[in-house]
């Protein structure tokens, strides 16, 4: 029997077995001529299930866009990405929204909480919007972690900063997505709340199992983080496990940030 043949060069990569998200020379471009502006680069990156990863580095350098694209929020413009074994550049609009609503969890530095609903109605709302209960347990255990029990019959216009973002976190958490993207999710609150709910996040990697991927420019949350990535013009220049403030700030020095 004859050996199987090679997959021919062009054939499109498939996305790693132990990674929540992939992309895979992911590229995205705005404008064209000379108004054309490449915020993403070829970018190929993995964020592996079970992990904590900060995305850092100067303004302008495509990390929100990265986020974007890996979330689901927008499409690339050349290359792939997976969340999981999913190749969302294959979705219709119609799928892909239902993959984010199903397998990705957000968490955006305003809260987006919608402000007629309870806390608890706000928990649940992707959930309700998909017609799943969910797993009780789960939702229970992450109500308790976030410190939320006492707060669920109040509207976020009666919850302060803090609370409000660790509704947006219970949230995200409690339908038990594949991935969790979170963008600056501490910028809105002071430095003691942005404490806790970086803590309730590195608690929900090591002890729920859960994936997060973070945006950020402070190098404290960072350090929070499994592995730092960094970016300078639409392409990832390094990145590292087991980030501290002080090798953080010493990078983003050398980046220029």
């Amino acid at each position: 029997m004859s050996a199987e043949a090679p997959a021919p060069p062009d054939a499109p990569a498939a996305p790693p077995t132990h990674a929540a998200a992939t992309a895979l020379a992911a590229t995205k471009i705005y404008g064209s001529g000379d108004t054309e502006v490449r915020a993403l680069d070829a970018i190929d990156v993995e964020f592996r299930k079970g992990q904590f990863t900060a995305i850092m580095g100067p303004s302008g350098s495509g990390k929100s866009t990265l986020m974007h694209c890996m979330a689901g929020l927008d499409r690339v413009t050349d290359g792939k990405v997976f969340i999981g074994d999913t190749d969302m550049s294959e979705l219709s609009e119609r799928d892909l929204t239902l993959l984010r609503r199903d397998s990705v969890g957000f968490v955006f530095q305003a809260f987006n909480l919608i402000p007629t609903l309870t806390a608890h109605e706000n928990i649940m709302l992707p959930m309700d919007l998909a017609g799943r209960q969910g797993d009780g347990d789960w939702i229970d255990e992450v109500i308790g972690a976030t410190g939320l029990a006492d707060r669920l019959t109040h509207r976020p216009s009666e919850l302060s900063g803090g609370q409000q973002q660790r509704v947006a976190v219970a949230r995200a958490l409690a339908g038990k997505p594949q991935v969790i993207f979170a963008d600056e999710p501490t910028g809105n609150v002071d430095l003691n709340t942005g404490a806790e709910i970086l803590g309730f996040m590195r608690n929900a990697v090591e002890k729920m199992g859960q994936t997060i991927v973070m945006v950020t420019h402070d190098a404290v949350a960072a350090a929070y983080a499994d592995r730092a990535v960094f970016l300078v013009d639409g392409k990832i220049v390094d990145e590292f496990d087991g980030p501290t403030p002080e090798t953080i700030r010493t990078h983003m020095n050398e980046l220029g940030a």
